[in-house]
């Protein structure tokens, strides 16, 4: 039998784009569009600053790769990483939850950087994307990460390394040891995500796809790397799940549908479990006649346990100092959505964040698991939601599946919508159509540095 590592090698080897099903093409190109929307959304943050700054150190590479917005480039490396801190700043790309959640378009960053590295056009950097997501997605059905005390990013470089790895055309037994390499140094820590949240939020996954770029530009060269790295004594079993899981088929291999078809697209810019949160919260409040914020005498919300541990599960989530501890608060949400009728990504600003009247709001909501939401997860991520006012009278609302959610899906027509709307301001209007239009039509692009020039802010 082959390990793991042989098996999904040799699977991202071969995969090509014409085994990929005309829908599973379509929704990879949705995922392309919204990424990329949402990197030039995290244009103008600190972080992405940080990051491009850094890579802006490193000229006359002999193998560049175009940075999102700026149109400059650096080293595949630099790149990967200052794209990948835009694509996840606003918290706004897409999600995948099973056992396992987190955002499957991180990996975006390394396919991307991928395929301009390897002169590889729009082709095959849909077959990469869907070899990245089929990793991230698989592996987050075989076992919770984040329950291990790791945080989720670590099955994203087994993701990025792999879809590195089919973007730049490497071998099945290139790809293995890219994996080798990319695994090894890529165990990231759950204290990432728990407690006052730092910038790292945004940029670990980035982190651990430049260590997959890397890892591939390494492995191309001849470099090995530990192994099995899955089964092995002290290999990722051993050391990190604590026991071996099995893998369920890839895409398109014994009739295995593509995962991309379970991956959501967020309609709001923050955590994945408030959406339905946020949605109910809306749906409640423009039921009351007269609304007012400050005729609010309590908020009850009653939704899955594994929500509210990452989005209300410690003390941070009810008093956020940061935006990043806000985008992951349920609570914030909720007072920022009832108080506005409204949720943008301006709501994350110091001032909002520092407002007494939504820390008010938050202390007078209460949130509790619910059996249903927990027996109806992941088809659903159920939110039942009461809001009390002072006269008395209680107006409900429930929402299972948000807008975005791959059972009740935006259309194309929305997804564009979005993109136009994290564009605007820092595209011309004929940029952001020109870019939609090639987006569209991706498998016709033959060369991806020219195709993220067209970002130039």
């Amino acid at each position: 039998m082959p390990t793991i590592a042989e098996y999904v090698s040799n699977y991202s080897a071969n995969l090509h784009y014409r085994h990929l099903p005309a829908d599973t093409v379509h929704l990879l190109k949705r995922m392309m569009i919204d990424t990329i929307g949402c990197a030039i959304g995290g244009y103008t943050s600190e972080p992405a600053k940080i990051a491009r700054d850094l890579a802006g150190d490193v000229t006359g590479h002999r193998r560049p790769v175009t940075i999102i917005g700026s149109g400059l480039t650096s080293s595949p490396e630099q790149a990967t990483f200052a794209n990948g801190v835009m694509i996840r700043y606003l918290d706004f790309n897409d999600g995948y939850t099973t056992l396992e959640s987190g955002h499957p378009s991180d990996s975006i960053a390394a396919t991307l950087a991928g395929a301009e590295l390897a002169g590889a056009g729009g082709r095959r950097l849909l077959a990469a994307t869907a070899v990245a997501y089929e990793a991230f997605c698989r592996f987050g059905d075989a076992f919770n990460i984040r329950a291990l005390g790791f945080d989720h990013v670590t099955n994203g470089a087994i993701a990025s390394s792999l879809g590195a790895a089919r973007a730049m055309g490497l071998s099945a037994a290139q790809t293995e040891q890219t994996l080798n390499l990319g695994i090894t140094p890529s165990l990231a820590l759950g204290q990432t995500r728990v407690g006052e949240l730092s910038h790292w939020k945004g940029c670990a996954y980035a982190n651990a796809s430049r260590n997959a770029v890397f890892a591939a530009l390494l492995a191309e060269r001849g470099l090995t790397g530990p192994a099995p790295i899955f089964e092995g004594e002290l290999g990722f079993f051993n050391a990190v799940t604590k026991g071996p899981y099995e893998l369920e088929p890839f895409g398109g291999d014994q009739g295995q549908p593509f995962k991309v078809h379970e991956c959501n697209i967020k309609q709001f810019a923050l955590g994945l479990y408030s959406q339905t949160v946020v949605e109910a919260a809306l749906a409640a409040r423009n039921q009351v006649p007269d609304f007012r914020v400050n005729d609010i005498e309590d908020v009850h919300i009653r939704t899955l346990q594994k929500a509210i541990d990452i989005m209300a599960g410690d003390e941070e989530k009810y008093h956020p100092k940061t935006r990043e501890s806000a985008d992951h608060s349920m609570p914030y949400a909720t007072a920022i959505a009832l108080t506005y009728n409204t949720l943008n990504q301006g709501h994350f600003s110091d001032e909002h964040i520092n407002d007494p009247g939504i820390a008010t709001l938050i202390g007078r909501t209460r949130i509790e698991a619910s059996d249903e939401a927990n027996n109806r997860f992941p088809e659903a991520m159920l939110c039942n939601f009461d809001l009390r006012m002072r006269g008395g009278q209680t107006y409900s609302a429930e929402v299972a599946q948000f807008r975005g959610h791959h059972l009740n899906p935006m259309t194309d027509a929305e997804v564009e919508a979005k993109f136009r709307a994290l564009c605007e301001n820092l595209l011309t209007p004929d940029q952001t159509e020109e870019l939609l239009s090639r987006l569209w039509r991706l498998e016709e692009e033959e060369d991806i540095g020219a195709l993220l020039r067209l970002t130039r802010i």
